[in-house]
């Protein structure tokens, strides 16, 4: 169990100090000192047979549940100024290993193979900088790797957007692109007073559950993601618009296009459910290619 003190903002900021810590903005450092929320974000990404990655943590709170509940536990900070924080935090804590650089360079499926054997799922729990939410999430969705699910801290705008339905108005270019890889569902809020220092926004905790099969078949995954950037390349334009402004299509042929798989000409990209993406995607490639 985390020593009380980790969770009172007064001692884990006196703390913080003697290691002569310094928040840095640039990394949007936002500790999660809340005893109600790391026990439960805990919960729901391991058990005794999991192996977690955790990105970002911090001074170590989440982790130390982590530790707890999971069989082994990777935790990556690209803040090597808080090493010295977390050997003493986790310092009684056998079961994790550290790793400091950036997640976004490092070889995850190396990482899994070398420090989960025996763990029957694998599991990634993180607290994200705002800042680098979708980077992060679309970055390890897209390396497909072998997780079962990834429990993340998130602005609740962005929850809102990445558990939005796709075709849905709240949806997004990065609602879809999750989508196509895993389910998302949104859990619990996070007050702002739940982090050292508080954010200026609130948070909530999602589940992005992985699946075994993406929900639409496509025949060039990075052509299909091109084409769902570029319907939302331009919110306030139809898409037939930021299509051709985003991938040097000419308005008619899109018109031609949309009429062919029944789309209205005057839809925009959050008009498009996952089918319709898919089938927009190919008709595009299909005309770039016989262009």
């Amino acid at each position: 169990m985390i020593p009380l003190e980790l969770y009172d903002k007064n001692e884990i900021r006196s703390f913080l100090e003697k290691q002569n810590f310094v928040f840095k903005k640039s990394l949007g450092q936002n500790f999660l000192i809340d005893g109600s929320v790391a026990p439960r974000m805990a919960a729901v990404a391991a058990d005794g047979d999991t192996g977690v990655i955790e990105i970002g943590p911090g001074a170590g709170v989440l982790t130390k549940e982590l530790c707890a509940r999971a069989k082994r536990v990777v935790a990556v900070e690209i803040d090597k100024s808080l090493e010295p924080v977390l050997k003493k935090t986790l310092a009684n804590t056998e079961n994790v290993r550290l790793i400091f650089g950036d997640v976004l360079k490092a070889d995850l499926a190396a990482v899994i193979k070398e420090s989960f054997a025996g763990c029957s799922r694998v599991t990634v729990c993180a607290n994200l900088p705002y800042y680098i939410t979708s980077p992060i999430i679309t970055g390890l969705l897209k390396q497909k790797l072998p997780i079962e699910s990834i429990t993340v801290m998130v602005q609740k705008e962005a929850a809102e957007r990445i558990c939005a339905p796709v075709g849905s108005r709240s949806a997004g270019a990065v609602t879809a692109l999750i989508a196509y890889y895993a389910k998302a569902e949104r859990l619990f809020p996070v007050p702002k007073g739940s982090f050292l220092p508080p954010p200026k926004v609130d948070s909530e905790v999602i589940k992005l559950s992985l699946l075994a099969s993406p929900p639409v078949k496509v025949m060039d995954e990075e052509f299909f993601f091109k084409t769902v950037n570029a319907c939302f390349a331009l919110r306030r334009k139809t898409a037939i618009n930021s299509i051709s402004n985003a991938l040097g299509v000419g308005k008619e042929t899109l018109k031609e296009i949309f009429a062919r798989i029944g789309i209205d000409e005057t839809a925009r990209g959050e008009n498009f459910d996952m089918e319709t993406l898919a089938a927009l995607s190919a008709e595009i490639k299909k005309h770039l290619q016989n262009g």
